[in-house]
């Protein structure tokens, strides 16, 4: 028997119990797992306290992320006692997910734990930091040298852009990082690398087609009109990377900084992410992440607390990653 969070639904709201399961419960796929940590995103609040419309049946097990100790594997690749790493793939929306004890995964969704982390190390680089690690990697795949200038952090005190922050910092580029909370986050941002500290209210009056050319590349989490102000700002035969819509998924632009400047505009998406594309990035989180980068503000919760802290998040009411302990 094991524990698990599971979600169901009654008279369209959605009701989070724990509850004792057993192997038989879990849903189909060649590999078990012991799961050691989960974590808590802005995806998991919405799903579990049904403020978005993140699960379509039920009953489902959330957890977009999880990492743990194989079982038992019906695929060669895994063997039992190896440690693995799962996000994405629509595991914790359709498939059941990382906030249980157990799960049952399809070999095709996990990667091996990276030599030199482990499970709570990778909990707390999640989804967020994985996806920060491909917008770095989509910059450099662009061929934008730290030398070129400086590159724009849009988001950045939220969880993919302050790894992006980090990361950039530690490759050796002059970093701005852009935040709605500068007295709150700046003291951070500046902490992790960054060289100055922007109020977003500057990106969000409405752009001009162009305007003065000021960053060599950018990683942008919010979309709409900061993508927009951001794209009509940056350098001839710049990149930006795009992996967000907190502000919108709309963009209100012009072709004019891709024709007229060269401006490369590049889509990163973590969920279907291709598997060697994800190993190769996870070796490259262990390369570049220092030590200091594990000893901020991350909170550690049993399974029991997940439902407040998926209200807590959702009302913008957490600091930092929320990591749980299986």
């Amino acid at each position: 028997m094991f524990k698990a969070l599971v979600l169901n639904q009654e008279e369209k709201k959605t009701i989070a119990t724990i509850e004792q399961l057993d192997d038989s419960h879990l849903p189909e796929g060649e590999v078990l797992i012991d799961v050691d940590y989960s974590s808590l995103n802005y995806k998991d609040g919405l799903a579990i306290t049904g403020k978005g419309k993140i699960i379509r049946n039920f009953p489902m097990v959330p957890g977009i992320d999880l990492a743990g100790t194989v079982v038992s594997s019906e695929d060669t690749r895994y063997q039992t006692g190896d440690k693995v790493v799962l996000t994405g793939w629509g595991v914790g929306e359709n498939h059941w997910g990382g906030m249980s004890q157990r799960a049952r995964l399809k070999a095709d969704w996990l990667v091996p734990l990276p030599t030199g982390m482990d499970s709570k190390k990778a909990m707390m680089v999640g989804t967020a930091g994985f996806t920060a690690m491909l917008c770095v990697q989509a910059l450099l795949d662009a061929d934008i040298k730290p030398e070129a200038g400086e590159i724009l952090v849009t988001g950045a005190s939220g969880g993919v852009g302050s790894v992006a922050v980090t990361l950039l910092a530690q490759l050796g580029y002059k970093v701005a990082a852009v935040t709605g909370r500068v007295e709150q986050n700046g003291p951070l941002l500046e902490k992790l690398g960054a060289s100055r500290v922007i109020d977003r209210s500057e990106f969000e009056e409405p752009a001009r087609p162009l305007e003065k050319q000021v960053w060599a590349g950018a990683v942008d989490t919010v979309g709409s009109k900061v993508l927009s102000k951001v794209l009509a700002q940056m350098d001839y035969n710049s990149a930006v990377a795009a992996c967000g819509l907190a502000g919108g998924f709309d963009l209100p632009t012009t072709v004019m900084p891709f024709i007229l400047r060269n401006v490369r505009l590049q889509g990163v998406d973590s969920v279907m992410c291709p598997t060697e594309k994800r190993i190769a990035a996870w070796e490259k989180l262990v390369e570049l992440l220092p030590e200091s980068f594990y000893e901020q503000a991350c909170t550690e919760v049993e399974l029991d607390a997940a439902p407040q802290y998926a209200e807590d998040i959702t009302n913008g009411q957490v600091t930092g990653r929320v990591v749980i302990k299986l």
